[in-house]
């Protein structure tokens, strides 16, 4: 933790202009509460169609309210290329603050896009509009970081672009084909931001997560994440079912990995190398992948006690609780497993919590919306 801590405290000496699509967010909340927290201006990007102003009013309850001035938000849409140049500068709201004046336009450093249309199943139901949201609004944000000259550009990348190649763990440089729309678009990401890095001298990183959890995500919808839905479906007493025999792996990531990922990623080379990180490689012309995830394989019948067993002591109609089968699922991986040793090695990255620890931390609050 050592280069994250470090990153942190040139943070907080230096803060720095950041914005964050999909704000409202899963993981774009989360990252504009660890921002907000060490004292960043952040302009956040979102249309509500996955993200929820829930989420907003919960990070306004967790920061100070200097801290939540510091915040600009945008009811816009990555697909409109106009909502997306707004989003890359920064305006103060409180220009006639003396202290505050030299802030009143601030261009923005980093860009965070996590806005996109998730989902394996959702694509295959309606690649087009997975499409619209992930490809085109991507080159949005991508012609707007670059147009208004940001330092780097993260984003965030998926495990599913791995796609059909059997080998485990996943490592960055060797991919199979894509399984679903939804991986495609993800993959072509990367190589847009590739080509962005070559040709107009935009550095970026995409970040391929693997199976995020934790407070703030949605257990509700047809497209549910599997941990808030199992959660869900248990303190209710309703079925869980389970694609296949139980044997599929994934390696589930609490989003504070994330959090940390993202920021490293952005700013290692300003702050990392005092820290010891490899920094060499990040360049005006770099655009990297990295895997991001703990490492660790948890297949989703244990997924299934681990939930009961830790529901039980307030649940006992959990007792006997078995998961139904079905058929697999199409566009589906059968394992996923990730090799975090280039995130490791190049950003000084370093999960703080495996499956088991994050489930704890994040349980309160996943009981806690079980009873809205």
């Amino acid at each position: 933790m050592r280069v994250y801590e470090n990153v942190q405290s040139c943070l907080v000496a230096q803060p720095k202009v950041w914005s964050i699509s999909g704000v409202a967010g899963f993981i774009g909340s989360h990252l504009l509460e660890a921002l907000l927290k060490l004292n960043q201006r952040v302009v956040g990007l979102d249309n509500f169609a996955t993200g929820y102003q829930r989420n907003l009013d919960e990070v306004r309850s967790l920061v100070s309210d200097k801290q939540w001035q510091n915040f600009q938000f945008i009811q816009g849409d990555i697909r409109d290329a106009a909502d997306c140049s707004r989003a890359m500068s920064w305006e103060n709201r409180n220009p006639s603050d003396s202290m505050e004046l030299k802030f009143s336009a601030c261009k923005v450093d980093y860009v965070l896009h996590q806005a996109a249309l998730g989902s394996v199943p959702r694509s295959i139901q309606d690649p087009i509009a997975t499409n619209s949201a992930n490809v085109t609004g991507f080159l949005n944000m991508l012609v707007a970081a670059r147009d208004a000259g940001v330092r780097r550009f993260i984003y965030a990348a998926s495990s599913s672009a791995y796609g059909d190649h059997p080998d485990l763990p996943k490592v960055e440089n060797v991919i199979g084909k894509p399984l679903s729309p939804y991986a495609v678009t993800k993959y072509v990401n990367e190589l847009y931001a590739s080509v962005f890095a070559k040709t107009y001298s935009l550095p970026s990183a995409g970040l391929r997560y693997f199976n995020v959890f934790g407070p703030r995500q949605d257990p509700s919808g047809a497209y549910a994440a599997v941990i808030p839905r199992w959660i869900d479906n248990m303190i209710h007493g309703e079925p869980i079912y389970i694609n296949g025999d139980g044997l599929s792996s994934r390696d589930f990531c609490y989003v504070n990995n994330v959090v940390q990922a993202n920021i490293l990623a952005a700013t290692i080379d300003e702050a990392g190398a005092e820290a010891g990180a490899t920094v060499n490689h990040l360049n005006r012309s770099s655009a990297e992948v990295y895997n991001i995830a703990v490492g660790q394989r948890t297949t989703l019948n244990e997924l299934h006690a681990l939930l009961r067993n830790r529901l039980l002591p307030f649940h006992p109609h959990l007792q006997d609780a078995q998961p139904r089968h079905r058929d697999f699922r199409a566009g589906d991986v059968a394992h996923s497993l990730a090799d975090i040793g280039k995130a490791k090695e190049l950003l000084g990255y370093q999960p703080t919590q495996c499956v088991e620890q994050g489930l704890a931390l994040a349980m309160p609050w996943y009981i806690s919306q079980s009873k809205c």
